[in-house]
């Protein structure tokens, strides 16, 4: 996962870091798509460290989140996209639901949830869904 530059100095979008993983959809898969974004990251981490801590630790966090919806909400087979920016990181989640992420209040006393999107809109800069015919891809902006 190297980056090699050009001669004058630019990388080519085939050079920056990224990382493309299907998943059939299975619970086993929400650590599989946390244990491929560590990879990733690890890697970046040799080219360039995160400029905190917490950085690395909420890439994972908000991929675990959007991996444990696609489980559970959206039928089928998902797909974890993690690509390096000039300031961060960009994370999509394609699903097959078509129906975008919406809030949910809080409740404790119904076996917990409805935290992680408020959560997902926390830790990230920039958020996005973008729904087509055959279900969603989720974008996340977070800093590096």
């Amino acid at each position: 996962m190297t980056a090699e530059p050009r001669r004058d100095g630019t990388l080519t979008s085939e050079d920056i870091p990224h990382c493309t993983v299907r998943f059939p959809g299975e619970p086993r898969n929400v650590t599989d798509a946390r244990l491929e974004a560590e990879r990733f990251l690890d890697g970046l981490a040799r080219v360039t460290p995160p400029a905190a801590p917490e950085h690395w630790d909420d890439i994972l966090l908000v991929v675990s989140e959007l991996a444990a919806n696609a489980v559970q909400y959206a039928p089928g087979p998902f797909e974890l996209h993690l690509r390096r920016t000039f300031d961060g990181v960009h994370v999509v989640v394609r699903d097959t639901n078509t129906t975008p992420p919406a809030p949910r209040p809080f409740d404790p006393s119904g076996g917990g949830g409805g935290i992680g999107w408020h959560l997902i809109h926390a830790l990230c800069d920039q958020v996005s869904v973008i729904t087509n015919g055959g279900g969603k891809d989720i974008h996340l902006f977070l800093p590096w």
